[in-house]
């Protein structure tokens, strides 16, 4: 049987394969037992599907990655405990990324044409690979088998678009069943629902619906006004509905394989500051960049006493952190800026809470909580704007 290329979680004849694929797995869970080999045959039969046919290359470039980064972290998990630790650590660090950055510099130099290297789901596979070379130096990982991190790398439900799993957590759930199969049944069943009602039903409304009207409304309009305001809400909605009702897929899939991998989003939209905001969007590329970026860079900045006061290095870390997830997105003026306005808005953030904290008599009630939310929530969706791209094409690509 010859199966079409499917983008993962796009089109409704993918759930009907997917859950086809799953009832012979679901059935062994059920009677507490993982059959590995036949989870191993659905990743590839998945994987084929999203990087066969008629992206082959894709399919090339992700072999080929694989054996990259499988050389990567198993040399160094034998090189780690040897002289010059640390150069031997930001070496191993820079090759796990060398293929992402490959894909992200290329087209900013090649009129926007996408690296041969490139796959749908690099930058994902990239932070499970760096997370492996970090944590191994930390000694958080003191074994490692080539399959077992295949496995982790290849794990089908997450794999283009997260949500970024641990290593650790991953590898206690991928070899036993889970004591309570239903428990995961249930929450995999309600997930599953609730992202059919985000993304093909309130994210379809707003990106498919909505967006094209307010966004030919605000370019006939040629700057700022209404139809732009309109568009900023609007794709913020979308954005949210459309990403949230993915990740809410990926994790019920997760679920029905016995996985309980992290959720993404916890109603963002009501964080009553940019920092809470930060703890509830995108949850677990937020984390890694936490993580495995700032608290890192924290460290050696405190450690080195690169500068006199923590809140300096912590303005710093925050527009480092930024700036570096601005550049992820892409290498244009907008995805900077995108880094530099969260970055700024956290560091004005972390002054305004130092401040309340000299002078308890602020008012702290309801309803400063709730102008707090309602505030946030604006300027999130002012920046979701400045993300979307639009005002590039509104202002200098006319």
């Amino acid at each position: 049987m010859m199966f079409p290329h499917m983008i993962p979680y796009a089109e409704p004849i993918y759930f009907f394969y997917l859950l086809l694929a799953l009832c012979p797995l679901a059935i062994g869970l059920y009677f507490g037992k993982r059959v590995k080999w036949y989870e191993s045959c659905v990743t590839l039969l998945f994987l084929w599907m999203s990087f066969g046919g008629e992206q082959w290359h894709q399919g090339l470039a992700l072999v080929g990655y694989v054996l990259w980064q499988s050389g990567v972290v198993g040399t160094y998990f034998h090189l780690r405990s040897k002289k010059n630790q640390t150069s031997v650590f930001y070496l191993f660090v820079l090759l796990a990324i060398f293929p992402l950055a490959i894909t992200k510099v290329v087209p900013f130099f090649h009129d926007n044409q996408p690296s041969l290297l490139g796959f749908l789901g690099i930058s994902y596979l990239t932070f499970r690979s760096v997370q492996m070379v970090m944590e191994m130096r930390d000694g958080m990982i003191k074994e490692y088998q080539w399959l077992h991190f295949i496995r982790f790398l290849l794990f089908f439900p997450t794999i283009s678009s997260g949500p970024i799993d641990r290593y650790r957590r991953f590898e206690k759930e991928a070899n036993q069943a889970p004591a309570d199969y239903l428990d995961y049944l249930e929450k995999g069943v309600k997930r599953l629902f609730l992202g059919f009602l985000y993304k093909f039903m309130l994210g379809y409304f707003f990106g498919q619906v909505l967006l094209p009207v307010v966004a030919k409304e605000a370019m006939m309009s040629g700057g700022v006004s209404w139809a732009l305001v309109g568009y900023m809400y609007v794709y913020s909605m979308y954005l949210f509905f459309d990403f949230a009702g993915y990740s809410l897929f990926a994790i019920a899939t997760s679920n029905f394989m016995g996985y309980d991998v992290p959720i993404n989003f916890n109603k963002p939209f009501l964080a009553p500051n940019i920092k809470e905001f930060w703890n509830r969007w995108h949850m677990s590329l937020s984390f890694w960049f936490r993580d495995y970026v700032y608290m890192r860079l924290m460290f050696t900045l405190m450690k080195k006493k690169v500068f006199k006061s923590r809140v300096v290095s912590s303005n710093v870390g925050y527009f480092a952190l930024f700036l570096l997830m601005g550049i992820w997105h892409g290498l244009t003026w907008y995805y900077i800026a995108y880094g530099i306005y969260h970055a700024t808005w956290i560091c004005l953030n972390d002054a305004w809470i130092r401040y309340k904290k000299r002078h308890p008599s602020l008012p702290s009630n309801r309803l400063t909580h709730s102008l707090a939310v309602i505030g946030t929530f604006h300027g999130v969706c002012l920046s979701f704007l400045l993300f979307s791209g639009f005002l590039n094409t509104l202002f200098f690509l006319k």
